[in-house]
């Protein structure tokens, strides 16, 4: 096989290389060449000009027999990607020196079956071919990473059911604001990612669009069927603008986006994590798996997998502006700046899905210090609020309570104690309204069982909660062929990619 260049003798040569009287220069062929990354989608590109082929065949373009070598060929690429041999068992890779992915099959194809192989193209151009490439490999990935997200959900709705009774203080301004639950807590980031999850389906609505037949730009004159190309690729149907189809680029910029939101779930909850796992708090317990110790300090447990998910965060959102920037000046119709967007796509991807895996075992396995967690609702007056309250029921303006409420609280401190501890007189001096029952409406446990409003942190609103993501998980895992999909396309990038 050749060396990548614009001239060569035999099927490798550049796409666009008859144009030419010479090849570039070997560093320009260097700086243009993407194949390091487009390579990922060897297998849709496969799968692309196989549903190409078909239709080529439907309408006339190609014979049958030519349809079938295709076919034939394709499939036999497939295999010997996988294997990394052909089947002489020779050696079988990726060619690093072709321009493109799509120029490395294409070329390949024509080695193995002739003619033939050059017709595979016909109707259509690199750039709807690599959009279309786009759409059906992004496809696989939304649906992996929401699957990903929702066994994540799974984990935390567990961490719940099993803690909706243990105390723990809800913050503000890092400041002990209210008790709630561990459940309660741990529940709010599960909504976190349940809208992550629902905001990449909406996204996959305009990603499952078939991009293939607006050719260049302008569609083709030859009768190519868009309509039967999109459903052989399983789209419900087909772009509108041929114009928009190659130059546009904003599913990727959406799904970046959504990305760039559930890395910065994951860094809220992360940074808890971290506090939660100091001496200070000591709420959690990481598992030695998912902690590092120190080189010079022998007694460390380091939380460093939630840091550095917490620091990858910079990352995918410094990928999702690179998209962004790629794109804001970019006239109709298709330019080679669109070539950059699956390097920075890609690495924000693979930040993200790997950061909710490891999010995900991080907590599953992590024990939670609940005995702390409560002893942390003792101080803080936690309970001013409901002392207020307690005033609103029996008719108080709910402003002149919560003057009252706050001079307790200085009369608390100026005592040293807490607000269950001041003497009786404390509270009658504030206000008649209070009688003895006040102290039976303000422990941490009361505090948080009246709270009954939707999603409050009573138990039984929890209980609601749990129920409510335990269906969504539930309806989100019957799918069974969804896995083994997913784990053949995890076998393809295991042998093929890394």
């Amino acid at each position: 096989m050749s060396e990548h260049g614009t001239i060569t003798t035999d099927n490798h040569a550049a796409l666009w290389h008859g144009r030419f009287l010479e090849g570039p220069d070997a560093a320009a062929v260097t700086f243009e060449t993407s194949i390091q990354d487009d390579m990922r989608m060897a297998m849709v590109d496969i799968e692309g000009s196989i549903n190409h082929a078909k239709m080529l065949s439907k309408v006339g373009l190609i014979s049958k027999d030519e349809e079938k070598q295709i076919i034939d060929g394709l499939n036999s690429i497939k295999e010997d990607l996988i294997a990394r041999k052909d089947k002489n068992g020779n050696p079988f890779n990726v060619d690093m020196s072709a321009e493109d992915i799509h120029s490395f099959i294409e070329a390949t194809l024509t080695d193995r079956i002739g003619e033939a192989g050059k017709k595979v193209h016909t109707g259509r151009s690199r750039n709807d071919q690599i959009a279309l490439d786009e759409r059906l490999f992004l496809r696989h990935q939304i649906n992996m990473l929401k699957n990903e997200i929702n066994k994540m959900i799974s984990v935390l709705v567990k961490i719940a059911s099993e803690n909706k009774d243990n105390l723990i203080s809800g913050y503000t301004h890092m400041q002990h604001a209210q008790p709630v639950t561990l459940a309660h807590h741990v529940l709010a980031w599960a909504w976190m990612f349940y809208r992550d999850y629902d905001r990449l389906t909406d996204a996959y609505k305009r990603v499952n669009v078939s991009p293939i037949g607006a050719c260049a730009l302008a569609g083709s004159g030859l009768p190519l069927d868009r309509a039967f190309e999109a459903e052989l690729n399983d789209f419900p149907f087909a772009t509108d603008n041929s114009l928009d189809t190659v130059s546009d680029r904003d599913y990727y910029l959406e799904v970046a986006s959504d990305l760039s939101l559930i890395q910065m779930h994951l860094s809220r909850a992360c940074e808890e994590i971290v506090y939660w796992a100091t001496v200070e708090f000591g709420f959690v317990d990481l598992s030695e798996k998912w902690s590092t110790g120190s080189s010079i300090m022998p007694q460390k447990k380091n939380p460093d997998f939630a840091e550095l998910i917490r620091g990858k965060t910079g990352r995918v959102y410094g990928d999702m502006v690179a998209l962004f920037t790629m794109m804001k000046g970019l006239p109709l119709s298709y330019d080679r700046d669109l070539q950059e967007d699956k390097a920075s796509f890609f690495e924000a991807y693979d930040t993200v899905i790997s950061s909710v895996k490891i999010f995900t075992e991080m907590v599953r396995t992590a024990k939670w210090n609940t005995k702390k967690m409560a002893e942390g609702c003792q101080g803080g007056f936690l309970n001013a609020t409901d002392v207020a309250d307690y005033l609103v029921r029996k008719g108080m303006p709910f402003r002149t309570a919560h003057g009252v409420s706050a001079r307790l609280v200085r009369t608390a401190i100026e005592k040293d104690c807490k607000l269950e501890d001041l003497d009786f007189s404390c509270y009658q001096k504030e206000s008649e309204l209070f009688e003895k029952d006040i102290y039976d409406l303000i422990t941490p446990e009361k505090c948080v069982e009246i709270r009954k409003t939707i999603g409050g942190p009573a138990s039984e609103m929890v209980q609601k909660q749990i129920e409510k993501l335990s269906a969504f998980v539930e309806e989100n895992s019957k799918n069974p062929g969804k896995d083994a999909e997913e784990s053949q396309w995890d076998l393809i990038f295991e042998n093929f990619y890394k």
